[in-house]
């Protein structure tokens, strides 16, 4: 809780639209806290974030907050549970692996491969690897999403927003309970808690969660549910004591393990000068899965946090220290089949991988895929052998498209030291520190298949079963520095102004890993940045001052008007080196011609953003209103380039990005025990500049959806003392949606350059791909839940996505490619939910 209750933090907070404040009004009582505010709305949130408590409609910025009773109700334990109940807010979340997370909010998105553009603190400690943001959270208690730059008040990558988060914390009695859930797909859920104390003024909590699926879909080749299955546990230990009024630690300790699938998508091709099945709009795609190689991916977390919390009288210290160690690795199927990768070895050692890829074709020709993939008797792409040929796509079920493994492993300390004024006054202050350390290995390794499936190390011998064709391995060191302060005025308790600044250093260091090999396949080297001999190691500072200023003026009683303004800031980085070479020797050169600029480094991304809205309510019914523009600088961007080289995975930036847009939230309780909801989110956003892709410029910002509508009913109907019937619905629509800085607009294709010297001898703008049909399309989802509650247990049947909607959960443009990978949204999930607590 330290860093909720230091005294700007309060300035983050907000009027929360009704989906949260149905909830119970949560406390989240500082010890030196007054009593609620007398005034406060029934079911409002209460937060204390000022040492003092407070609803959400006084505090100057936009947020959408759930209380512990709109958290059990819906069973919200991670991220994408309440992104899909807070406006303006979109998550896409382990597509390709289970730490693979980005969260737009307002248009500003976390960037695969690049650091979040969203904090993530948990009982005041910031948490620092993107791979936990969407990992369950043990016995949550609160929730709250703030929009806009928050650095300035809650650390490192705050780009875009915070989500802080509180767990449960130990009292002087024993309390414990448990939820279970069945549902189809054998999907299976369990979390439970102990807490209580240990001896006068030490208390614990112990909690758990585990969770798996088999999935919605199941690959045809190997007849099994090895597409979107997962096994998922979690253990959480915490231990807090008090040592008199004035000192608390605070200790905790977290492990836990992922087991599933990974690389959950499709081939889409966008190409009308073939027309037919090769221009698919990326809506109407019907997903099959059928590689011959089984997806895998491993994840281990490791976290340790120590907190203190000491008040000098007047003057109170904060102090924390975090580890945090993820493991993370997956295997999969690869992706360049049809660009005749494995089809000749310039390496006998290798030619096993030659004889199984045209063994496997010949021996699954005729075998159904989705058009217009194909297996002919050879493996030779169709355009070179039309009667005899084959066309694959990625992820096909011969052995002729190779294998992938990746590495992302991550290791980092932390620490923050704070103090905030205590007292009272109109005037209150917080000054402090914070430092980073951050070991991270990445590594992908193509290689070919032999049909004795994947080694999963990064280098694997041309003798192998499993020889390296292609591989990128860095090791990156950052060393983050920053200083923070604020100040907090109120001379009335109509009036609050702050003023808050923080300055980030960010130290980087890359290691490139990448033995001087030779890809047995082609007689190059294994990475394309060898060409001229081993990968020089590269440093880089970024810096940038993050200023943040709020203001609250209550105009009438229960009615604010507020805004802020904040600069938003995310450090550049380091691709894998050698990406630069292989866009330049394969897309920047005749007849394809791309003129796109990958640069093996990426710049820091910044933004400014200003707010202005007003909140309160009227009799039964709670609203707020906010418009908002940011200016985005150098955002960071995740391209994917595919063709005969293999894979590649980059970070570009888009020079200049508009924001503009507003936001409603409007919460009314019809009569006792019925609340209507309803909370609209518009976001116009527009490219500037763009020299990484100069034609793009007027287009919208990436994985941005147009709009997003929350319209949400809760139903409490009593039936008899202590009992009582629960019926709660959520709709939420999500308007299109654009991944790419590439929209309407027709490129050139590594098969504008193969088909003029093809057997088809086609003209090259026949291989030209359009991309206006990579939109995804406006959807909408239905989520229902019935039960009956009593004082101790409830007894729940839910339905998620209950009218079982078809959407698009990504698309991933490789433009150069000719087409798209998209995966597909959850499908409908049902079942029934049983809770018991005492």
């Amino acid at each position: 809780m330290t860093l909720l209750l230091t005294g700007a933090s309060a300035w983050a907070l907000s009027s929360a639209p009704a989906v949260a404040q149905t909830a119970d009004p949560v406390q989240t009582t500082a010890p030196d806290a007054a009593p609620p505010e007398a005034d406060a709305a029934p079911g409002e949130i209460v937060v204390t974030a000022r040492r003092v408590n407070e609803t959400l409609s006084q505090v100057p910025a936009s947020i959408t907050a759930f209380g512990a009773e709109a958290i059990a109700q819906s069973n919200i334990q991670r991220a994408q549970d309440f992104a899909k109940f807070t406006p303006g807010v979109a998550i896409v979340a382990s597509t390709t692996e289970a730490g693979d997370n980005q969260i737009n909010i307002r248009g500003i998105n976390s960037a695969r491969d690049a650091e979040s553009s969203v904090a993530l603190v948990v009982d005041g400690i910031l948490k620092t690897n993107t791979a936990v943001l969407n990992q369950p959270q043990a016995a949550l208690r609160q929730i709250e999403v703030l929009k806009g730059p928050q650095g300035a008040l809650y650390g490192r990558n705050a780009a875009a927003g915070a989500i802080v988060m509180q767990t449960l914390k130990p009292g002087d009695h024993f309390e414990g309970g448990a939820t279970v859930s069945y549902g189809n797909v054998n999907t299976a859920m369990a979390n439970g808690y102990l807490a209580g104390p240990l001896a006068p003024g030490i208390g614990f909590v112990l909690s758990g969660d585990y969770n798996h699926t088999d999935g919605f879909y199941t690959n045809t080749l190997l007849k099994a549910k090895v597409v979107d299955n997962r096994t998922e546990w979690n253990v959480n230990g915490r231990v807090v004591a008090e040592f008199g009024d004035a000192t608390e630690i605070d200790a905790k300790v977290r492990y836990g393990e992922f087991h599933g699938a990974s690389i959950n998508f499709n081939a889409a091709f966008h190409l009308p000068g073939f027309g037919g099945a090769f221009n698919e709009d990326v809506n109407n795609h019907p997903f099959n899965y059928y590689s011959n190689i089984k997806p895998t991916n491993n994840q281990t977390t490791l976290e340790g946090s120590v907190k203190l919390d000491h008040d000098f009288g007047g003057v109170k210290l904060t102090a924390w220290g975090l580890y945090s160690n993820v493991k993370n690795d997956l295997t999969a199927d690869g992706t360049s089949a049809d660009f005749a990768r494995y089809l000749s070895a310039v390496n006998p050692a290798a030619q096993s991988a030659v004889n199984a890829c045209f063994a496997s074709t010949a021996a699954l020709t005729g075998f159904k895929m989705n058009p217009p993939t194909f297996i002919g008797s050879t493996p030779v792409p169709f355009i070179f052998a039309p009667a005899t040929g084959s066309t694959f796509g990625p992820y096909s079920p011969t052995t002729c498209d190779g294998t992938q493994y990746q590495v992302r492993n991550q290791k980092d300390f932390s620490g923050e030291v704070r103090l905030a004024s205590s007292g009272d006054g109109p005037i209150s202050w917080q000054l402090g520190g914070y430092l980073l350390h951050i070991d991270r290995l990445t590594g992908v390794s193509l290689g070919a298949d032999t049909g004795n499936g994947v080694i999963p190390q990064l280098y694997n011998a041309p003798n192998s079963t499993n020889p390296t064709s292609q591989l990128y391995i860095d090791k990156f060191k950052t060393n983050v520095y920053a200083g923070f302060g604020s100040v907090d005025w109120k001379p009335n308790d109509s009036f609050d102004l702050t003023v808050a600044l923080r300055y980030d250093i960010e130290r980087r260091h890359v290691e490139n890993q990448v033995p001087l090999a030779i890809d047995p396949f082609t007689g190059g080297p294994i990475n394309p940045g060898q060409t001229g001999g081993a990968i020089p190691s590269k440093s880089k500072t970024f810096k940038q001052l993050e200023p943040k200023i709020s203001a609250r003026y209550e105009i009438a009683p229960h009615t604010n008007v507020f805004a802020n303004w904040g600069v938003g800031f995310k450090s550049g980085g380091f691709n894998n080196q050698g990406s630069a070479a292989i866009v330049a020797q394969n897309f920047n050169v005749a007849p394809i011609n791309a003129g796109v600029i990958i640069n093996d480094d990426f710049r820091k991304e910044r933004s400014s953003a200003y707010e202005a809205g007003i909140k309160g309510r009227a009799g039964p019914i709670s609203y707020s209103l906010a418009g908002y523009y940011t200016q985005v600088r150098d955002m960071q961007f995740f391209e994917f380039f595919v063709g005969g080289f293999g894979l590649l995975r980059v970070v570009s930036n888009i020079d200049r990005v508009d924001l503009k847009g507003g936001e409603i939230n409007v919460d009314a309780r019809i009569v006792k025990g019925w609340t209507l909801s309803g909370a609209f989110n518009y976001t116009d956003s527009e490219i500037k500049q763009n020299r990484s892709r100069p034609d793009t410029v007027g287009n919208k910002s990436p994985y941005t959806p147009d709009y997003t509508i929350n319209l949400s009913s809760l139903q409490e109907v009593p039936v008899s003392d202590g009992l009582k019937l629960m019926l709660r619905a959520d709709y939420r629509i999500t308007g299109p949606t654009w991944f790419h800085t590439v929209q309407n607009q027709t490129k050139a294709t590594i098969f504008s350059a193969l088909l003029p010297i093809s057997a088809l001898a086609l003209p090259a703008a026949v291989g030209n791909a359009n991309y206006g049909i990579a939109r995804r399309n406006a959807f909408g989802v239905l989520d229902l839940r019935f039960g009956l509650e009593g004082e101790k247990w409830k007894a729940t049947l839910f339905a998620n996505n209950a009218f079982d909607k078809k959407y698009v959960n990504e698309v991933i443009p490789a433009i150069e490619f000719g087409g798209s990978f998209i995966s597909p949204g959850a499908r409908r999930l049902y079942g029934l939910e049983l809770g018991y607590k005492f």
